[in-house]
């Protein structure tokens, strides 16, 4: 299956001779092509519906691809599992709120992805650190 998230034509299109109910449009068109690397049984999604629906659902990137008609190239997504089903295990922190956007998922990061995690995770804490100091006098 593939899935993408956009704006598309949906409706009875042709002629009065032949008219078909279908969906057209370029965001229709990546759909398409997403599922024709999809895996068999297996779902990828494009990057604008995997930020929709990072919350549910643990997904890995695949490498970037070129597709006919789409003049950039396209980060697809495979679906590895529902969080719901992940939440349990401690190697996946997930928080949400105003303000604030986390997931990690210790198990997939890679040593490289590890060192960059360290250092944007404490340089967050120094800032928040800095910004809940009261203010000198």
């Amino acid at each position: 299956m593939g899935i993408n998230t956009g704006y598309c034509n949906v409706g009875n299109f042709g002629s009065d001779d032949r008219m078909d109910y279908t969906i057209i449009g370029a965001e229709a068109n990546l759909a398409a092509r997403l599922q024709s690397i999809a895996e068999p049984g297996g779902i990828c999604l494009s990057y604008e519906t995997y930020a929709l629906v990072r919350d549910l659902v643990r997904a890995r990137p695949l490498a970037p691809i070129a597709m006919k008609g789409i003049s950039r190239e396209v980060v697809p997504y495979e679906v590895e599992g529902l969080l719901g089903e992940l939440a349990q295990r401690p190697q996946v922190i997930s928080e949400h709120a105003t303000g604030l956007d986390l997931f990690l998922d210790v198990e997939a990061i890679d040593e490289n992805g590890v060192e960059r995690a360290k250092k944007r995770l404490s340089e967050a804490l120094l800032a928040l650190t800095i910004r809940s100091k009261p203010a000198a006098s």
